[in-house]
This record gives structure tokens, C-alpha cells and sequence, in this order.
């Protein structure tokens, strides 16, 4: 069965042409049309479409994703397919052209096999967001997948697809692969390009991967990173060789433990199986020290003023006039504008614009917006210090496992909070990983580390390490 296959060994028997990329394409089509109707993953399957595709490969190629199907978070733009951000208001807009990291894929061999479910423009920590259905968690079809890339991490974790591309704005890559149990990294901010991503909050968001086994998440890195004259914000730092990263040891190892970060709010299961996963680092002769990030505490508040408040301004393109949905009956143009946007966008996207409009009003920009880019920077500062001592920075991905659906919806404030440990890597740029570290309640527990800027190597080889001893990507959900 080469659905059970990561896509490095995929790759490898690819490339020694013991297998076609058309029979790795047909052996997960099968594992999607089992599981896909149970967990619904995909907003748009595109399996029957990249068959000829794949049928068509010429194996004599040296490229490094040969015929190895890849899943996309469907805010991420692909030629000639939609592009809805899990909206009513996008439901019919068809992509003029692909996304930088889809173009390196494409080069690189992979077969995009469709997009993902999400929460509607990214906002959102459970996928229950979705302007057209819900994605289930493999583990408990009663509970969430995290999100907003919940429908990427469930691809994965059902194994639909050996790899996923997902969007992290404030933990949207790295919390539904805690809830999923399996392997999600949020690079660095400019690592990979953002451009053909549909923006949620430009200075926030960054595209990443979700993979089961972490030499996968090192050899798609590979493949999405570096340099793109189209993004701005993209770095010209030099891409590592992340594969070569994968097996060294962690012994020497400094790694730090926020204090604040695990003061309260963190289920008792989660806890123990963090716990364990710092004695496990321990043995193999990492060091573990306590570190204090003081403002950390203002990040939540912080992160929900500035997201939205960019949110708000890239948003406002969505008005009926040039691309998507418009509503069908309307007096004059600001009638129109507002109909189509009311009648086009759910309940969690309209509470963000409001936030973000009214942070950045005049007479409350400054109380508001300028205060918290103040803030930002005073969190950025307090990692710059904690990395002078320690390596990597450990917490729990998130305070809790996976929820069950309609528990947080009522209070967006607790919703809010799921992201507790991931918004402020975003909001410092700093890349993070949510790694498998245990069970709880016979639900997935995920691990956080987080690095210094452009030292996702580190990141990773300590996901390789942890990924021998523990072999979490054995594990799998019943369903």
C-alpha cells in the first residue's frame, strides 16, 4: 500500500523507477475515496484531474517531488482551479495564475491533488468556520481539527495525501497538526513567498507544511523556500540543506521553558505529556532552563488587534465590483457594497473586520493599532533576549487537545485563546513546530519548539530525533 509510504520513500522509489507516479496517485486517490466522505477534507478534490498528469511523467527527470501528490489550503491560489477561502463571497472565483510555492512544487514534480478546507479566510481555530461544511478530526469525528488549516492537517493525518501546504497567521498551521497528530511547521516570516496567497494579515501571515514523517517536511522546504522578487517581504537568505539537517544529535542542546506560558490554563494531560517530553530531551543531553518572556502575556491582545486590523484593509477588495460574490438586489452602489458583504461574509470574518475598522479609526488608531506595534516589538525584544541563552524555546502547542464542535463557538474570547502559545512567534517572526509529543484521552497531544529567525534546520532536527523515539507517525486514527 503506498498510501502508508512517506513521500521522501515515495520519491526514492520513484526515482529508482520501481514505482509510477500514476500507481502512487491511484493508491491515495483510494485512501481519499475511503476516508474523505467521513472527515471531509477538501473543498476541491483534484485526484480524476492530475491522473493524465501523472500518467505522463517522464521518470528519466531529477526532480525532487516526482510524482508525489501535495494538498493545498485553499487560499492559496491554483491556475485554472478555485479559490474560495472556504467563502461565500470567493465560492466562484477560478485562480489566473499559481501561487509562487505552487510553481516550485510544480517544477519540483509534485501533483497538487486538491484544496483544503479552512476556516473562512483564515480566521479561525477549529475549521467550524467554513462558509460550506466542517472538517472532522480523524481521532473523534465529535471534535475539531483545529484550524484555520484544519482541512491540510486531516489530509495528512487520514493520509489522503503524503504532504499538505497550510497558511499560520497566528498558529493556523501548527495547532490542527496538534489536534491531528501529525508534524506542521510555520517558517520564518519571508522564508517561503507569500505571493498568490490570499492575504488575512500581510505582516502575520506565512505559508507552510504539514507532513507525518519530518524528512518530508524537510524535503518540501526545500522546494518552497527562498527568494521571490514578487513578495517584498521575501528573504534572500540562502535556503539550507534541510534534509542534510535530519539525524544529528541534540546532545548540548540549551532549551528553554517559558514561565508564563505554563502558569495556568493547560489541561492536566497535555501537561504530563509535555513533562515527558522535556525528560526525554534530558536523557539525550539537551539542556533544559526556565526563561522569562514578560510581555508574552499582552499577546493575545496585542496579536487581535493587529490581525484584524490588517485583515480589515485587505479585505476591503471583496465589494461586488471586480472578482466574486455579488449580491442580486440593490438600490445604488453603496447598497450593493454592503448587501454583497454582508450576505457574503460569515459571522467570524465580519467580527474581525469591525475589530480591525475601529482600531484603526481616526481618534483610536493610536490608543489602539500604534500601542499594540509598540507591544510587538517589546515581544520580539524578549525572544531576541531569551535566545542569547537558550537554543530553542519549548511550550505545548496548544493548552488543550482537540475540542468538541459548538464548545467555543458562543465565546469567541475562548476560541481566541486556543492560540495562546503560537500568536506571538507570528508576531516576532520566529519559525515554530508542532510535533506529536503524546496521547491524551486518547486524543493527540502536540509539542511546540520555536527558533531563532532562519534556524529551522534546529527545528527540525530535533522533530527527527523525537520522531525515532517516540515513531508518533505509526500511529493512526481509526476512524
Amino acid at each position: 500500500m503506498l498510501w502508508k509510504k512517506s513521500a521522501y520513500e515515495l520519491a526514492n522509489l520513484i526515482k529508482k523507477k520501481e514505482v509510477h507516479p500514476k500507481e502512487v496517485l491511484e493508491s491515495f486517490y483510494e485512501r481519499f475515496s475511503q476516508r474523505e466522505e467521513k472527515v471531509k477534507a477538501y473543498i476541491t478534490p483534484l485526484y480524476e484531474e492530475v491522473l493524465k498528469e501523472a500518467e505522463r511523467m517522464d521518470l528519466s527527470e531529477d526532480k525532487p517531488l516526482l510524482g508525489i501528490p501535495v494538498a493545498i489550503k485553499d487560499n492559496i491560489n491554483v491556475k485554472g482551479y478555485p479559490t474560495t477561502c472556504a467563502s461565500k463571497i470567493l465560492q466562484s472565483y477560478i485562480s489566473p495564475y499559481d501561487a509562487t510555492v505552487i510553481e516550485r512544487l510544480r517544477r519540483a514534480g509534485a501533483l497538487i491533488v486538491g484544496k483544503t478546507n479552512m476556516d473562512e479566510f483564515a480566521m479561525g481555530s477549529s475549521t467550524e468556520y467554513s462558509a460550506f461544511f466542517k472538517t472532522r478530526n480523524p481521532w473523534d469525528l465529535e471534535r475539531v481539527p483545529g484550524g484555520s488549516s484544519g482541512g491540510s492537517a486531516v489530509a495528512v493525518a487520514v493520509r489522503s495525501a503524503p504532504l499538505s501546504l497550510g497558511s499560520d497567521t497566528g498558529g493556523s498551521i501548527r495547532q490542527p497538526a496538534s489536534f491531528c497528530g501529525v508534524i506542521g511547521l510555520k517558517p520564518t516570516y519571508g522564508r517561503v513567498s507569500r505571493y498568490g496567497l490570499v492575504a488575512f494579515a500581510s505582516s502575520l501571515d506565512q505559508i507552510g507544511p504539514f507532513a507525518r514523517k519530518t524528512e518530508d517536511i524537510a524535503l518540501i522546504m526545500e522546494v518552497i523556500s527562498g527568494h521571490d522578487p514578487r513578495d517584498s517581504t521575501s528573504s534572500k537568505r540562502e535556503v539550507p540543506k534541510f534534509t542534510q539537517e535530519l539525524g544529528k544529535n541534540i546532545k548540548g542542546l540549551r532549551v528553554g521553558i517559558v514561565r508564563e506560558f505554563m502558569e495556568d490554563g493547560v489541561e492536566e494531560g497535555v501537561k504530563r505529556a509535555f513533562e515527558g517530553f522535556l525528560k526525554d530531551m534530558e536523557k539525550e543531553g539537551a539542556y533544559i532552563e526556565e526563561i522569562s518572556l514578560p510581555h508574552v502575556k499582552y499577546a493575545i491582545p496585542c496579536y487581535y488587534i493587529i490581525a484584524p486590523s490588517e485583515a480589515s484593509s485587505n479585505l476591503a477588495r471583496y465589494d461586488g465590483v471586480r472578482f466574486g460574490y455579488r449580491t442580486e438586489k440593490y438600490q445604488d452602489l453603496i447598497d450593493m457594497y454592503s448587501k454583497t458583504r454582508d450576505e457574503g461574509f460569515g459571522p467570524e470574518v465580519k467580527r474581525r473586520i469591525l475589530l480591525g475598522t475601529f482600531a484603526l479609526s481616526a481618534g483610536y488608531y493610536d490608543a489602539y493599532y500604534l500601542k499594540a506595534m509598540r507591544v510587538r516589538r517589546l515581544i520580539t525584544q524578549d525572544f531576541e533576549k531569551a535566545f542569547e541563552r537558550v537554543d530553542l524555546i519549548a511550550t505545548p502547542t496548544s493548552p488543550t487537545v482537540a475540542f468538541r464542535f459548538g464548545e467555543k463557538t458562543d465565546d469567541p474570547i475562548a476560541m481566541y485563546l486556543s492560540d495562546v502559545f503560537t500568536v506571538s512567534v507570528n508576531l516576532a517572526g520566529l519559525p515554530g513546530i508542532s510535533i506529536p509529543i503524546g496521547m491524551s484521552n486518547n486524543l493527540p497531544v502536540g509539542g511546540q519548539l520555536i527558533g531563532k529567525a532562519f534556524d529551522e534546520a534546529s527545528l527540525l532536527r530535533v522533530s527527527y530525533w523525537w520522531e525515532q523515539v517516540y515513531k508518533h507517525y505509526e500511529m493512526e486514527p481509526l476512524l
